[in-house]
C-alpha cells in the first residue's frame, strides 16, 4: 500500500484546501493538502491507492429530518457521501478500492445531545453499506480535531484540540483510534 509522506514544505502549503462545513473536494495533486476542522461534524477521507485520487467530505447531520432518504445539500451525510464517491469514481477511482478514513463525531456541547455519536454511526453504516474498507478513524470523544489529508497519497494528520469547559457533567476523554495509518501532529 503507497502512503507517501508528504515533503515537509507542504505543511503550509500554497495548494491548501479548505474543506468547509457541507462541502467535499477531490483531488490527484500531489502537493495538494486538504484541511478541516471538525466537533460533532463527521469527514469521510477516500482514497483510491492505484489511482492515486482521493476526496474529503464533512457533513453535519445524518439525514434530513424532512427528507430522510437523500437529504438536501452537502450538510446531510447521505448527500455528501453520494456526492463524495460519484466524484471519485468519475475522476478514475474504483468502488472496490477505495480506502476510508473517518474523524469526527464528538460530543462539543453537553446540550447539544449525542449529534456527535449519530454522525459516527451513519458514516460507519454507510460505508458497511457500500462495502467499502474502513482503513481508520478517530470518531467520538469531546476534542474537536483540525485534519490534513493529502489525497493524492492518502496520508492524514489529525491534530486533538482541547474539549470546551462547557461540558460539566460530560466525561473528559480522548477517542480511542482504531488501528490505521492516522499521524497525530502538534502545531
Amino acid at each position: 500500500m503507497y502512503h507517501a509522506k508528504p515533503p515537509q514544505t507542504l505543511e503550509r502549503s500554497s495548494k491548501t484546501i479548505h474543506v468547509l462545513q457541507g462541502s467535499f473536494h477531490i483531488s490527484t495533486d500531489p502537493e495538494e493538502m486538504l484541511t478541516t476542522v471538525l466537533g460533532s461534524c463527521v469527514a469521510t477521507c477516500l482514497y483510491d491507492p492505484v489511482a492515486r485520487l482521493g476526496g474529503m467530505n464533512h457533513f453535519l447531520l445524518p439525514i434530513s429530518a424532512e427528507n430522510p432518504v437523500g437529504g438536501a445539500g452537502f450538510r446531510y451525510g447521505a448527500q455528501a457521501m453520494e456526492l463524495l464517491i460519484n466524484a471519485l469514481l468519475k475522476s478514475g477511482a474504483q468502488k472496490s478500492r477505495l480506502e476510508a478514513k473517518l474523524f469526527g463525531g464528538s460530543q462539543m456541547d453537553a446540550n447539544l445531545g449525542p449529534i456527535g455519536d449519530r454522525n459516527a454511526a451513519f458514516a460507519r453504516q454507510f460505508l458497511d453499506t457500500e462495502g467499502i474498507t474502513c482503513v481508520a478513524e478517530s470518531l467520538g470523544g469531546t476534542m474537536a480535531r483540525r485534519l490534513r489529508f493529502w489525497p493524492a497519497s492518502g496520508l492524514v494528520r489529525q491534530m486533538l484540540i482541547q474539549p470546551s469547559p462547557n461540558l460539566e457533567g460530560v466525561p473528559q476523554d480522548l477517542p480511542s483510534p482504531m488501528a490505521g495509518e492516522i499521524t497525530l501532529f502538534e502545531e
